[in-house]
């Protein structure tokens, strides 16, 4: 395997490269994105393991990755939320493999390439990423692995009993007031944000392709008695990056009240920061306990009312502040809670009908709800026949390893593929009126 340590990039010159113009950004103003002064709002989605599959090592799919690219762009798909990487040692259970940072400052070279290769294909179709820089959760190392090199011991994995979720929280909530952990952070963001795309030679801070660096997937704090930590690391890791970077919009990747230990301030105060760009909010009816999913066909109708009280909190917020959100994570399991394709998603699709119209509304009047990112499309990708987890060599689905293969997915063949398509069309249609 290839690896590079993080020192080894001293040589790359900051200086005399050609400069980006400035509208080639997307921007924030009057409390809306722009992007050459003309409005932006999207309906994209989640394909966090974009940057796996453009690598050139065993794990890596390019031929599958330039095809997905090319199937979203055709639906009208130009924003792309994508996982920078993952952390710590491959092949842990439940967690995704490869991982990009093998140990504290020690990358995968492989990684980084594919990293690199995603952006630059983008490029070319003229789309955008988010890029998520950690993550609250086990699936991707994360918190939890920072935790682990800084000599707080064992990660208790919430998927091999006899850890449970409660226990892994706990543990996982010490990041944000873990000192060494945070300054192994920032010396990761500062590598990745310092970053030089081999394929087009353009630095990572002068690259429009790259809309937003967003602190974590779904940071917590975990607790009331963390909060105040968690607040201080977000305030902080948001200062850096706009300190390294002034060309891109900067975010939290916060779930919203549900991540905030359900406080609507907390919410609130996170995004009042002058660093943070935009609000970000997740929803999750299973996992919330807003559907039943022995009945799903008898509780969407109050899912979608529930999801639609959720969102009109977050959109007040959003006004005061003067800044847009998105709802950058949401999903639903297809009509019998199955995990093939074959399985129909008439459900899922009336909950995704209601997001996008949500979208549409605040396009007509210039709104605060700038887009958002489905979870997430699978593509062409297909679960292990005969099991429900994925192992190494499994094609990547939209479901991390901890999930049912299958669970939220949208494959290149459900008729939600017809529903996006149809929705990016009015939607341009609108944007260009």
């Amino acid at each position: 395997m290839n690896r590079v340590i993080a020192g080894f990039f001293a040589f790359i010159l900051l200086t005399g490269c050609k400069s980006t113009p400035q509208s080639d950004f997307i921007r924030v103003s009057d409390g809306i994105f722009v992007k050459g002064g003309e409005p932006v709002y999207f309906i994209g989605a989640n394909y966090w393991y974009g940057a796996i599959l453009g690598s050139q090592g065993e794990y890596g799919d390019r031929e599958r990755l330039i095809r997905e690219l090319d199937h979203m762009k055709s639906i009208g798909i130009d924003n792309l939320r994508v996982m920078v990487g993952a952390e710590g040692p491959d092949n842990e259970p439940f967690r995704v493999t490869p991982a990009l940072l093998l140990a504290p400052g020690e990358y995968n070279d492989d990684l980084l390439d594919g990293l690199d290769f995603l952006l630059a294909e983008m490029k070319k179709r003229d789309q955008h990423a988010i890029l998520f820089l950690n993550n609250a959760w086990d699936w991707s190392g994360g918190f939890s692995q920072y935790l682990n090199w800084n000599g707080y011991g064992s990660i208790p994995n919430p998927n091999l009993p006899p850890n449970t979720w409660p226990q892994f929280m706990s543990f996982s909530g010490q990041f944000n007031g873990c000192e060494p952990c945070l300054g192994m952070f920032e010396e990761h963001i500062r590598f990745i944000v310092g970053r030089i795309n081999r394929y087009t030679g353009t630095r990572y801070i002068d690259d429009p392709v790259i809309m937003t660096w967003e602190i974590a997937n779904e940071p917590r704090a975990f607790s009331d008695e963390n909060i105040p930590a968690f607040e201080s690391m977000i305030g902080r890791m948001a200062a850096l990056l706009q300190k390294l970077d002034e060309n891109h919009l900067i975010t939290t990747g916060t779930e919203g009240r549900h991540g905030c230990e359900q406080s609507m301030e907390l919410f609130e105060r996170i995004h009042a920061d002058p660093n943070i760009d935009y609000l970000t909010m997740h929803i999750w009816p299973k996992n919330w306990g807003w559907l039943d999913i022995t009945d799903i066909a008898g509780t969407i109708d109050s899912a979608i009312v529930k999801t639609n009280l959720y969102m009109n909190d977050h959109f007040e917020v959003a006004e005061r502040l003067g800044k847009p959100i998105v709802l950058e994570e949401f999903g639903l399991p297809r009509d019998h809670h199955g995990f093939s394709p074959d399985e129909t998603t008439r459900y899922r699709d009336r909950y995704y009908n209601n997001a996008f119209m949500q979208v549409m509304d605040h396009v007509a009047v210039r709104g605060r709800l700038a887009g958002c990112n489905i979870w997430a499309y699978s593509g062409e990708g297909r679960a292990a026949e005969g099991r429900l987890f994925w192992q190494p060599g499994d094609d990547y689905l939209g479901d991390p390893p901890q999930e049912e293969q299958g669970l939220n997915s949208v494959f290149n063949t459900d008729s939600t593929i017809d529903l996006i398509s149809g929705y990016n069309r009015s939607l341009d249609n609108l944007m260009n009126k």
